[in-house]
């Protein structure tokens, strides 16, 4: 199976000049739940090597969201960022056939409710 670049991916590239960091953690957090949403079709399909490619993919995204955090001007807003992410990751990691679908709704439901309160934020 070929994964095919995000929505959030082509428009990072082709915006990459006008980009601010707020709009590059938009984008970020928009391509991890487009993965979300990928494998739970993919699930849904019964194809859980393809799932198990794209949750690896949106692992692989938040950790970067993760990995970008700064813990000196974050402070406590950066630790908890840092838990959920963590968690997320976790869960995903644990996630198996038959628990997969529950694993990526609790993740897209949670990195769905961060990405609200980061669109509120006015950059």
């Amino acid at each position: 199976m070929s994964i095919a670049v995000t929505q959030a991916a082509v428009q990072m590239e082709q915006n990459a000049e006008n980009l601010t960091p707020h709009a590059v953690i938009q984008l970020l957090l928009d391509g991890a739940l487009e993965r979300l949403d990928q494998a739970a079709l993919q699930l849904r399909c019964g194809r859980e090597d393809q799932a198990g490619q794209l949750m690896h993919k949106a692992i692989g995204i938040i950790n970067g969201l993760r990995e970008s955090l700064d813990f000196e001007l974050g402070g406590d807003m950066a630790i908890r960022l840092d838990r959920l992410y963590g968690y997320v990751i976790q869960r995903l990691e644990e996630a198996e056939a038959d628990t997969g679908e529950l694993i990526l709704a609790e993740s897209s439901k949670m990195l769905a409710e961060l990405k609200s309160g980061w669109d509120a934020i006015e950059a």
